[in-house]
């Protein structure tokens, strides 16, 4: 007897060990004129006629998609349930460095992401519509991506993180097609500068922005993200930053990725 009922409670929990919904929202960008795919995790306690929900963004890496954290981390549909979050993974391009390209019209990913996909998720889910219920994270290209919009637009995002970003772009002129979004760095010195997140500390000074960021100290970002932490202690601006063992990888983004819950998931809670 003991036999079956442990049976019987091991396939309970394995159907119900990810309750969450999994759903592909696409969005029409009117900025670039195109369809762009999305995923979005939805808690299992989701009820369009009860209390809003906040929305956790996050973003993909270089050559990556909407689908990239879904399938290597499977364990973020536990955790919308964990949290009660809405989890929305938009795709960014393979190499959108989620910015609007000074020049190239046609991407403008910086628009899609704080204006076209927040307003679309924010009239088909039942989620708190201010910047005290939105926090937005990502891995490599995505970290950068998450801190840049953030820092640019902290009436949007009331938290934002980082794992293993990029967030020096100038250190890297010739790597991840980021000349294709800001033009030859020997040429056009001030696009690389003026979009590299490492410059625009400036723009969270004062503001209520919550902050985490963290590197592998193996990474090959791991100096630039140093670099960041520096700056931001120097002008006095808050912020969680970690180092730990870890190279540029999934392994490591699994693992950050639960931290980083912890500290939004606290951000929620103290702000709701």
């Amino acid at each position: 007897m003991k036999k079956i009922i442990l049976i019987h409670f091991s396939i309970f929990f394995s159907l119900h060990a990810f309750a969450s919904t999994v759903d592909t929202l696409f969005v029409f960008s009117q900025s670039m004129q195109k369809k762009i795919a999305n995923t979005v995790i939805i808690p299992d306690s989701y009820n369009e006629q009860t209390n809003a929900y906040p929305v956790f963004y996050l973003l993909h890496g270089a050559s990556g998609n909407y689908k990239d954290w879904i399938t290597k981390v499977p364990e973020i549909k536990k955790y919308a349930d964990t949290y009660n979050i809405i989890i929305i993974c938009p795709d960014g391009h393979e190499t959108s460095w989620y910015i609007d390209s000074p020049i190239d019209k046609t991407m403008r990913y910086e628009t899609y992401i704080c204006k076209e996909l927040v307003s679309q998720v924010d009239k088909k889910y039942n989620t708190i519509k201010t910047n005290n219920g939105r926090a937005i994270s990502g891995l490599s290209m995505g970290g950068h991506g998450a801190l840049y919009l953030a820092f640019k637009h902290p009436d949007i995002y009331g938290a934002s993180g980082s794992m293993s970003g990029g967030v020096n772009l100038e250190k890297f002129p010739n790597n991840w097609k980021i000349a294709q979004r800001l033009g030859n760095y020997e040429e056009f010195p001030d696009n690389w500068k003026n979009n590299s997140v490492v410059n625009m500390t400036d723009l969270v000074q004062g503001t209520s922005l919550k902050i985490i960021f963290d590197c592998g100290i193996d990474d090959f970002f791991y100096d630039v993200n140093k670099e960041l932490h520096q700056k931001m202690l120097l002008h006095n601006i808050p912020h969680d930053y970690i180092e730990r063992p870890g190279k540029h990888n999934w392994e490591y983004w699994e693992n950050s990725i639960k931290y980083q819950l912890v500290f939004f998931a606290a951000f929620f809670s103290s702000s709701i």
